[in-house]
């Protein structure tokens, strides 16, 4: 596991010096256009390819090392699964070129586009290798397939200077991703793949559904923490001029590369404890040690010199850095203890906890961030990370101490109750449903023991209780935090606002309630067990913050067309004593797109749809239903009863073929 966790520090180091090299070695044999366009086009192609490398590598880190026989097959899918998924958003990226600038012109041609597409497709894949090495416990060829990759794009780099001026910069990158994924794509499949299959052929290999379900959660949570990291600096520059975004940048750069340290040895113990998750707790005990004496010298070092660090870039990043380096150094110690938690949560599989942790996380991060950005300047990013990652570490340390006793939540709440009132004892004879030392009770295997127990425990021993709890905490809290702001908030003195203009008109700690109000319901849909009651309060809150927000910041929805709405309306006024029909042609868009999601979610589940399917495609529709509601106001009682009469026919329909209504 070690070895492992070194070797991804030591690829980590090797990009990053091999990296800064390049660039120095593009600004001199290119222009500063080439530059410019070069690395605008390397950064959409990593933007596009961690769609999926990004979201699936948790899940193949999880999975790889328990796949046994089936290993090819799983990692051959998740190849073609994301090569799929990134030409697909390369095909909306370059029809959609001209939307993006000028810096991406060169990608405007049929042979650029299909370069680029390809150089997508293969940066997800190098990233995946990635994981799967880990997965396979063979991560030491991690920083020899990153040296070859580093090593070959600087060469071409050179090599293309005089052949290609303007694209070189990219060709070269494109290039060289081949050097790497090549022979290390045959190395897996050949050597170390058919080596762990035949180690464990006794294994029993994952169902996909498992899977599916980790997915679920893990690459929720992994957007989470990719917007955390990007959007921080993001935030800073828009709120900073360029002289104090180009002093936080780089003492962000200095210091956010400690906690790559932590993130690798998360992924080296859920590589190992995936594997022998009977030694958990040893492989959290060992690697909190480690880290604990790489890097807390570190962070004194950095603490007590950042001056000296930030001198070579000059004197002005000295005096503006020092304190935002020594607050996101500090920061590293209890992002340890948050990223270690997140690798147990993954060899557990609970990835419902998951996606609530790195939520929260990033939500606290950049909510801290938007408050103390005035009144602390650049230094409010660092004490947002330190303060952050203090309170969700110390949350995470609950969860790292079960794992070091070799409990979860779980097994604390499915022990066998004490012989006493309402219980009975061991009878001799009566085989114990203990598991066994090392037996492994992580991922979906927890029902397998839940269905041994007595009916009346299954209760309150279920899985997902406790976060499910959790979730509905922060969807109060959500609520609060975003209409309490915005009811005090000024109008915004426009009679209609664009979704720039209405985001730049909220109140910071508003759209930060926003981003946790995606985090719920995201959460909730990753939960073990369905909670129908959790996801339809999280929609409803969704959509009454989606319409009331535009409403208290002084802008009037869009009124029902009289066309279609007239009559109704007159008779609604009549009927509640209202003189004019005009406040009703109002709120009847709003009303009947209710009553579309609801029938939406009927007829989803009338045609066998799974909940967790209904209520993910509902919030899409309801979103978009709030883009479109100028449109749908014209035409919203056609839509109404258009949507209605297909629901009555669906039910209908499955009604005389099964005898019933919709499955349970």
């Amino acid at each position: 596991m070690f070895r492992n966790a070194y070797a991804l520090m030591l690829s980590t180091g090797v990009s990053a010096a091999l990296g800064l090299g390049f660039w120095l070695v593009a600004a001199r044999y290119y222009t500063e256009e080439a530059v410019g366009q070069g690395s605008a086009a390397i950064a959409a192609m990593r933007l596009l390819a961690s769609v999926t490398a990004t979201t699936m590598i948790g899940a193949v880190v999880r999975y790889v090392p328990r796949a046994g026989r089936a290993t090819a097959s799983l990692v051959a899918r998740t190849y073609l699964v994301s090569t799929v998924v990134v030409i697909l958003a390369c095909a909306v990226f370059l029809l959609t070129l001209d939307l993006w600038g000028d810096s991406y012109a060169p990608l405007g041609t049929l042979s650029a586009g299909l370069v680029f597409t390809g150089a997508c497709v293969a940066w997800a894949v190098l990233t995946l290798q990635d994981g799967v090495l880990t997965g396979l416990r063979k991560a030491v060829w991690v920083p020899v397939g990153n040296a070859v990759f580093s090593v070959g794009k600087l060469l071409l780099l050179a090599a293309f200077a005089t052949a290609l001026p303007v694209l070189g910069v990219f060709v070269s990158w494109a290039v060289a991703i081949a050097l790497s994924v090549l022979p290390l794509g045959w190395l897996i499949f050949r050597r170390l793949i058919p080596r762990q299959a035949g180690a464990d052929r006794d294994r029993e290999p994952p169902r996909m559904r498992e899977i599916g379900r980790f997915l679920a959660g893990d690459s929720v949570g992994a957007l989470f923490s990719l917007a955390m990291i990007n959007l921080l600096p993001v935030m800073v520059a828009v709120r900073f001029d360029a002289a104090n975004n180009g002093f936080f940048y780089i003492a962000y750069t200095v210091g956010g590369t400690m906690e790559f340290m932590a993130i690798n040895m998360a992924s080296s113990l859920t590589a190992h404890a995936s594997h022998s998750p009977g030694r958990l707790a040893e492989g959290v005990r060992g690697a909190l040690r480690r880290m604990a004496v790489l890097l807390v010298p570190v962070v004194v070092v950095l603490v007590l010199f950042a001056p000296q660090i930030l001198s070579p870039f000059g004197a002005e990043y000295a005096r503006h850095g020092t304190l935002v380096l020594r607050l996101l150094a500090a920061a590293a110690l209890p992002r340890v203890v948050v990223e270690l938690y997140i690798g147990v949560l993954r060899v557990q599989g609970r990835t419902g906890a998951l996606a609530i942790l790195q939520g929260t996380m990033c939500v606290l991060v950049l909510g801290s961030a938007a408050v103390l950005l005035g009144p602390a300047g650049i230094a409010g990013a660092g004490w947002a990370v330190l303060t952050a990652m203090t309170a969700v570490a110390a949350v995470s340390a609950v969860g790292l101490r079960s794992a070091l006793t070799g409990r979860t939540s779980r097994d604390r709440g499915s022990r066998r109750m004490r012989p006493g009132r309402g219980s009975r004892r061991m009878r001799p004879g009566r085989v114990s449903r203990r598991p066994k030392p090392g037996s492994e009770q992580f991922g979906t295997s927890w029902a397998r023991v839940a269905a041994q127990q007595a009916p009346a425990a299954r209760a309150d021993t279920w899985p997902g209780h406790g976060e499910a709890v959790w979730l509905w905490g922060l969807l109060g809290l959500a609520a609060g935090l975003f209409w309490v702001p915005l009811a005090r908030s000024a109008p915004a003195g426009h009679a209609h606002l664009t979704g720039r203009e209405l985001i730049e008109a909220l109140p910071p700690v508003t759209v930060t309630a926003g981003v946790l109000l995606i985090v719920v319901h995201s959460a909730a849909l990753a939960l073990h067990r369905v909670r129908p009651a959790l996801l339809g309060a999280t929609l409803l809150v969704t959509v009454g913050a989606l319409h009331s927000a535009p409403l208290l910041l002084g802008v009037r929805p869009a009124a029902a067309s009289r066309e279609w709405h007239g009559t109704l309306a007159g008779f609604l006024a009549g009927a509640v004593g209202m003189d004019s029909p005009a406040g009703v042609l109002r709120a009847l868009p709003f009303a009947l797109q209710l009553l579309c999601l609801a029938l939406c979610a009927v007829l989803l589940r009338t045609a066998g749809a799974h909940r967790r399917a209904t209520a993910a495609l509902v919030w899409v529709l309801a979103v978009a239903g709030w883009v479109a509601q100028d449109a749908f106001a014209s035409a919203a009682l056609p839509v109404f009863l258009g949507l209605f009469a297909a629901t009555a026919v669906a039910y209908g329909l499955r009604g005389r073929v099964s005898g019933r209504g919709p499955a349970a």
